[in-house]
């Protein structure tokens, strides 16, 4: 018998634990989901990065950015294994990601004190809907757990923002993240500078351009791309100002060639252009075209970590 609740119950029933956020990110086109768990310290989002690559499923990456797990995942149902090992460490695993009528279900397995942070602690983070036990609902002690959580269906969306300040005010990496914080559409999910050629003739300081990741669902992206340009237009200082638009969990290898071209070449806007063509990337033009090389190769860079703040020569070894 499945027993659907909510995390308010949960909440109710263990107290308040320490998920904080859970968002699912879909690319249905590339059969692949991200999953972001936020929790209120790295202990338990490391353990659980560990455990759920032992454990097989479908989780194909998992990285930990600070109390931050981010998952990639394949959509549709896998395997998992425990192992002989799991009665007496505990296991985790993502077994199936499903989208169905415009949510997300992300099915869970918990094994022994795993099975506290499955059905206990996971279900009362911001963004989970409902729960559903496919088990019985006691947790902890030698316990096995499984639990189906309900989310919104979210795309990830990128915005390439370059050109909006000149030599006398503005800084576009401060115009980025003032738009990621007030947009009222989706959920902020990373601000990247990305650093550029400091050698472009018609640079303003730092030649460096910005890109803003979102969460946001379907029916929303078209009304945060247009909030977004008119925030953009009102707020920059520059007559060249271009925003870039992408959306996927994917960037494309060739996109990422022209950003790490853009880091030590002196590229054209119909390169930007070239590029945005063969890469479904919108460019829309703000107040003039020569941003459109910069904002592209934010996109570009926006999943390179600390190589998209520095140039080659910052991570050459002697």
């Amino acid at each position: 018998m499945v027993n659907i609740t909510t995390p308010d119950e949960i909440r109710q029933r263990h107290g308040s634990m320490f998920a904080k956020r859970f968002i699912t990110l879909v690319d249905e086109s590339a059969g692949r989901a991200r999953i972001i768990e936020e929790c209120c310290a790295q202990g338990p989002v490391e353990w659980d990065a560990v455990n759920r690559l032992r454990s097989g499923g479908i989780t194909n990456h998992v990285e930990v950015q600070g109390n931050t797990l981010i998952m990639d995942a394949r959509l549709g149902e896998g395997e998992v294994r425990f192992g002989p090992v799991s009665k007496d460490t505990g296991g985790q695993a993502l077994k199936s990601v499903v989208v169905r009528g415009g949510k997300v279900e992300t099915t869970w397995l918990g094994l022994a004190g795993a099975s506290v942070g499955v059905g206990a602690c996971l279900p009362q983070a911001e963004g989970v809907e409902k729960v559903e036990f496919l088990s019985d609902e006691e947790v902890g002690g030698s316990r096995m757990v499984e639990l189906k959580l309900t989310t919104p269906l979210r795309n990830r969306l990128i915005l390439g923002i370059d050109d909006t300040d000149t030599r006398e005010k503005g800084a576009t990496w401060v115009l980025g993240l003032r738009l990621a914080r007030e947009i009222p559409f989706g959920v902020f999910l990373s601000h990247k500078i990305v650093q550029l050629n400091p050698h472009a003739p018609q640079k303003t300081t730092n030649c460096s351009s910005t890109a803003v990741s979102l969460g946001v669902r379907p029916d929303e992206k078209e009304k945060a791309i247009s909030w977004a340009r008119d925030f953009v237009s009102d707020q920059t200082y520059s007559k060249e100002t271009v925003m870039a638009v992408f959306e996927g969990l994917s960037i494309p290898t060739r996109l990422v060639r022209f950003g790490a071209e853009a880091k030590e070449t002196i590229l054209s806007i119909h390169d930007a252009e070239h590029a945005a063509d063969a890469n479904d990337v919108r460019i829309i033009e703000v107040t003039g075209a020569r941003g459109a090389i910069g904002a592209v190769a934010a996109i570009s860079c926006a999943d390179l970590g600390l190589y998209s703040a520095g140039l080659p020569e910052d991570f050459r070894h002697a």
